[in-house]
């Protein structure tokens, strides 16, 4: 059987190779959207600390995920006001749930 090369361009270099099935189908990685806020890992949201409208700073603690009898503080990436918060206290979420989104 012969085997099949195609070029891979990486950075602007090019690369012959072998390029399996499951390459060719995965996920293209995408940029993620800052002014969204995703879970992390699956837990249970035990207390919101900001309201829709609120104007936060970076670094300001916007809501707590329990997983795992750990207390999770999720802290603003950015500053910016809350546009939406999408989850409730004693809500369980799973993984890369969105959380808050800003404007």
């Amino acid at each position: 059987m012969e085997k099949k090369y195609e070029i891979l361009n990486i950075d602007e270099t090019e690369y012959r190779t072998q390029i399996s099935d499951s390459f060719k189908k995965r996920k293209n990685w995408q940029r993620p959207d800052e002014s969204k806020i995703y879970s992390f890992i699956p837990g249970t949201i035990q207390d919101i600390a900001v309201k829709k409208g609120s104007n936060v700073e970076e670094g300001d603690e916007l809501l707590i995920l329990e997983a795992m009898k750990m207390r999770n503080k999720i802290k603003a990436p950015m500053s910016g006001k809350i546009k939406s918060i999408l989850v409730k206290e004693n809500e369980i979420i799973p993984k890369n749930h969105l959380i808050i989104e800003f404007e």
